[in-house]
């Protein structure tokens, strides 16, 4: 019986080092925490395709059990005032540094979206409660974080319009003044998704002729840009990097536009493109737009054109082709007037070639761009300084990212 039970001690253990364990790339500093880090993530993945293949819940409403396990409750401290608050209909929380701003001074104003692939993460989420903090105390900011609505409930493009609402809102020079906002230090940030939707809300505020206060400044983490082509070398080489694998970035996508599986599968065969997106794959052309440094070993490859019928995919085909969706997709006049921009991306994330390509694009452009990659860096790397894995270099990532907000907004 003794040895038996040493028998099942042996295997078990043997099992859990087999799950915990990821073979992760040198560069990559305190591995351990982030194979514990997958563990929980790849744990409750797992559990969420149990879940919707037994038709109990779908997986996203089980991934979002990890929303829902950090989220906190806004509460004002001693240095920062916090408010749930509505603007133009969608729902904001408001950080105020409760030092008065002296005399005639305006203050800077960031408006934060929280990554999360469009389906997942919160405002309210400890990372970024704890960033709007930061920014509010080193900035002597006011802080925007938008909660917008999420798919697959509110599919694209709806989480666009309800950031762009509040942005075109805060504008206002009404607004403006009720919070002492200087109307030429305002920003649009975020990481992610957020990155996407801080993107493509610059884009459109650059169109609109009525709009008088424009932004002055655009910084994107780790941004998701564009779907045309997800066999890009950086989808290629971290397919199965833990947080963001590509099975998981291309179910964001999917579900951002459609809940039709049967769009999944063909984004994941790269066999997604209608035939109006032809004419804009060469946005997308990452043999033209991306150092060669990092082509590594992969061959450019146009991707597939989808030919003939096919139901229920169109409609999503098509938005794949919104600038509002996949903002390197407009053409160089779009460009030439966007704010500065900063642009962080991560050798070991799958949207590292769309942040780089949207880089080499704006500066072509003439756009004013800092460019901060990290060779050791992997998706969602940044938010991840918090939790009982917090990461060392997510701190180096949240002090350079604030540094340059206070040099440039």
């Amino acid at each position: 019986m003794r040895l038996g039970n040493i028998i099942l001690f042996v295997a078990f253990c043997s099992f859990t080092a087999y799950y915990v364990y990821e073979p992760l790339p040198e560069e990559i500093e305190e591995k351990w925490k982030l194979m514990l880090t997958n563990c929980f993530f790849k744990t409750v993945s797992h559990m969420a395709d149990l879940s919707e293949s037994l038709g109990l819940k779908d997986y996203m409403g089980v991934m979002y059990f990890i929303t829902l396990m950090e989220n906190v409750a806004p509460m004002s401290d001693e240095r920062v005032a916090v408010t749930e608050e509505r603007l133009d209909g969608v729902q904001v929380v408001v950080y105020q540094p409760k030092r008065r701003a002296g005399g005639a001074e305006l203050r800077r104003a960031i408006i934060y979206l929280h990554g999360g692939g469009w389906c997942l993460g919160s405002s309210k989420m400890s990372p970024y409660d704890l960033l709007a903090r930061k920014l509010v105390n080193e900035l002597d900011a006011v802080v925007l974080s938008v909660e917008y609505r999420l798919a697959p409930a509110h599919h694209f493009p709806v989480p666009f319009e309800d950031v762009y609402r509040v942005v075109k809102h805060f504008l206002q020079q009404g607004v403006l003044d009720q919070y002492s906002v200087d109307p030429e230090r305002v920003a649009v940030s975020g990481d992610s998704a957020g990155g996407n939707l801080a993107a493509a809300v610059s884009q459109q505020l650059q169109k609109d002729p009525k709009q008088q206060v424009r932004l002055k400044a655009q910084a994107l983490i780790y941004p998701v840009l564009q779907a045309l082509d997800l066999n890009t070398p950086s989808y290629q080489q971290n397919r199965d990097m833990p947080i963001l694998p590509r099975t998981l970035m291309v179910r964001f996508w999917s579900e951002y536009f459609t809940s039709n599986k049967a769009f999944f599968r063909a984004m994941m065969a790269n066999a997604h493109n209608h035939a109006d997106s032809s004419r804009l794959l060469k946005f997308v052309n990452w043999s033209a737009f991306l150092p060669e440094v990092y082509h590594r070993k992969y061959n450019y490859s146009a991707p597939a054109i989808r030919e003939g019928e096919a139901t229920g995919m169109d409609a999503p085909s098509r938005s794949l082709a919104d600038p509002r969706a996949s903002p390197l997709l407009v053409p160089d006049t779009d460009l030439h007037s966007l704010p500065k921009a900063y642009v962080m991306t991560c050798e070991y994330d799958v949207l590292r070639d769309d942040g780089i390509m949207y880089v080499t694009r704006l500066r072509a452009a003439g756009v004013e761009v800092t460019h901060e990659h990290y060779e050791g860096g992997f998706h969602g790397a940044m938010m991840f300084s918090v939790w009982p894995t917090d990461f060392l270099i997510a701190q180096r990532m949240i002090d350079n990212y604030t540094m340059w907000l206070k040099e440039n907004l």
